[in-house]
């Protein structure tokens, strides 16, 4: 059975906003990661390329495919090669084919197909940036565990990284380390009673 976890690494803010971290969305508090992560991306992305190394899959919403598929395909190199080659899954009603390699399109019930996915697949499933495909697995007890990176920026308004979800979910800090002078990369797990 698979473990599916929130990462990529999940880039948030202090107060938890992971809306247009790049500034491509038009969002007016966009651009953030790169404005707040300074010399500390050096070292964001050998953590980037670990969970890359470390996931058998990625699972995606249709506007993180899209925006992942644009940015890796073109490109080279360890992380890239890595990420084109990878299997991926793309949860999306509207999606007919999928045009980035080794990607499977996954209509229908998104809690059903997801649930079989993480039966059919061993090992690390990671959902990178589809907050909102996030939200709703967290809520059905799909999501094993989040690692975040959290940059030093309080930015008091955007999409939040955990949106309302019906009843508690308690999680467990596994680990915390400081990524350069000033990011805090935080893994926490869903602590599920048996």
């Amino acid at each position: 059975m698979g473990k599916i976890v929130m990462s990529g690494p999940q880039n948030v803010s202090l107060d938890g906003v992971v809306q247009d971290p790049d500034g491509a969305e038009g969002f007016e508090l966009g651009g953030w990661f790169t404005r707040f992560g300074g010399a500390d991306l050096a070292e964001w992305s050998k953590i980037a390329l670990e969970e890359a190394l470390g996931a058998e899959a990625w699972l995606l919403g249709r506007k993180s495919y899209t925006f992942f598929g644009e940015r890796w395909r073109p490109r080279s190199g360890e992380l890239a090669d890595r990420l084109n080659s990878m299997p991926k899954y793309v949860v999306s009603s509207t999606l007919e084919e999928a045009d980035w390699d080794n990607s499977t399109v996954l209509k229908g019930d998104v809690v059903t197909e997801v649930a079989k996915l993480k039966r059919e697949v061993e090992g690390e499933i990671v959902i990178p940036a589809s907050y909102r495909l996030g939200r709703t697995l967290i809520e059905h007890d799909l999501v094993d565990e989040v690692r975040m990176v959290v940059f030093p920026v309080v930015l008091g308004a955007g999409e939040r990284f955990f949106g309302e979800v019906r009843g508690t979910k308690p999680l467990r800090l596994v680990e915390a380390r400081t990524i350069g002078d000033g990011l805090a990369f935080l893994t926490y797990e869903f602590a599920r009673s048996s």
